[in-house]
């Protein structure tokens, strides 16, 4: 058995990368079962976000196997032979597990100590959970991996202080506009980047916030929440010139507003400044619409630079959560290295409760006169023995299997106890 992980996040690939490996909403499960099929892939979670796209398997030992989970990936992506070599990563085994520790415990995020990745790597493990491509090495892994970010939130102070993706959105529409006192602001979407989103601009002054989502419902029940105004995703193109403020986060496989809708509506707003924040993957509004005279545009990506001084205090929380995953990733790969022995001692135990039941039958002539109550306690006795002769060479397996000794020593009892 061998644990591999593949993938790019926005360190290695810049955004018009990441938005060619993504999946649009439906398509999981589909893709998922095309990754499950390739030979010697045992198990499979594929986690896809703003961020990150990356696939944990659950594989043979095997090269051949990764390199055709790369070409698989590459081909998803319709990367070149360049881009795949200058953007994909591959870790294995003990290093594959670190990396999804410190994804679950947001150390790997653009934004050091973020909520929002535990709960989409929940969803990516309960998608496969359900879609039946884990088993018991990924559903013990992402359990651990749950853990572990439960222990580095409540160990250290690194989520302390609300610093987000969308958190850096509004902080750089403040930097445009100053304060955003009377500002109107078109939200799109009805997740929880979404939602953040609001709260941090009401928090923040803002006038006015519309909602607009495909599922109109959805954007009722937010203009609810924040006292804002549901609007039905047809009249987009009508409602961009009331609004100062757009930001962006759809799961739409393609751009919902194009250059022409912006250029139509600064038009009619007498030419006043727009601000556009797209934080989709794939994006949701078209490149083009930055170009335009007093349209300021900015992804994901340019979120990048918006750091705020939290994320310094929370520097030094790191050191403290990267000691808890070193701790973890040693507790699962003790666990890890056992699975190799567990084979030998089940079968060292099924000989024995074999030899025990034979050699019971034979003595039935002599036992057959005892009560019945004997004849339990005596093999209760006889098992209690064997289980104890049995004692210290099991635990010493389990141990050296740890240590990364285990096949000399699984190679000995099967040759004194003659297992297969």
């Amino acid at each position: 058995m061998s644990i591999a992980l593949l993938g790019i996040n926005h360190r290695s690939a810049p955004l018009s990368i990441r938005e060619r490996l993504s999946i649009s909403s439906g398509g999981e499960e589909k893709f998922l079962e095309k990754l499950k099929n390739i030979p010697h892939v045992r198990e499979v979670l594929y986690l896809s976000t703003c961020n990150r796209v990356e696939a944990l398997v659950n594989i043979r030992p095997s090269d051949a196997v990764v390199e055709e989970l790369k070409a698989f990936i590459t081909s998803r992506g319709n990367l070149s032979p360049e881009e795949m070599e200058r953007c994909l990563y591959v870790y294995r085994d003990e290093d594959a597990v670190r990396h999804l520790f410190r994804v679950t415990s947001s150390l790997d995020s653009m934004i050091m100590g973020e909520p929002q990745i535990l709960g989409q790597v929940k969803d990516a493990y309960r998608l496969c959970v359900r879609q039946k491509t884990s088993g018991v090495i990924l559903n013990k892994l992402l359990h651990h991996a749950f853990l572990v970010a439960k222990r580095v939130r409540t160990e250290t102070a690194i989520a302390n202080n609300a610093v987000s993706v969308s958190f850096a959105a509004v902080q750089l529409a403040k930097k445009i506009f100053g304060e955003l006192d009377r500002k109107k602001v078109l939200l799109i979407g009805a997740g929880e980047m979404a939602q953040l989103a609001a709260r941090h601009l009401m928090e923040n002054g803002v006038d006015r916030i519309l909602f607009a989502n495909r599922t109109y419902e959805n954007a009722v029940k937010l203009a609810n929440d924040f006292h804002g105004l549901p609007v039905e995703f047809e009249l987009l193109d009508k409602k961009l010139e009331d609004v100062d403020i757009v930001i962006s986060s759809t799961g739409s496989p393609e751009c919902i507003i194009s250059a022409d809708m912006v250029s139509t509506a600064l038009r009619r707003r007498k030419n006043r400044l727009m601000f556009l924040i797209d934080v989709a993957v794939p994006r949701d509004i078209e490149p083009a619409a930055g170009k335009i005279d007093n349209v300021y545009l900015y992804n994901i990506d340019d979120l990048q630079g918006v750091v705020d001084e939290n994320v310094k205090s929370r520097l030094s929380e790191a050191v403290k959560a990267e000691a808890i995953i070193d701790e973890e990733v040693a507790k699962f790969s003790g666990w890890f290295a056992t699975l190799e022995v567990v084979p030998t001692i089940v079968n060292l135990k099924s000989k024995t409760e074999t030899i025990v039941k034979r050699e019971m039958k034979k003595s039935h002539s002599w036992m057959k006169d005892l009560g019945g109550e004997e004849n339990e306690n005596i093999e209760i006795l006889i098992n209690s023995i064997v289980n104890k002769i049995l004692h210290d060479p099991v635990v010493g397996l389990k141990k050296e299997s740890r240590d990364g000794e285990a096949d000399s020593y699984v190679a000995v009892i099967k040759k004194l106890f003659k297992l297969k």
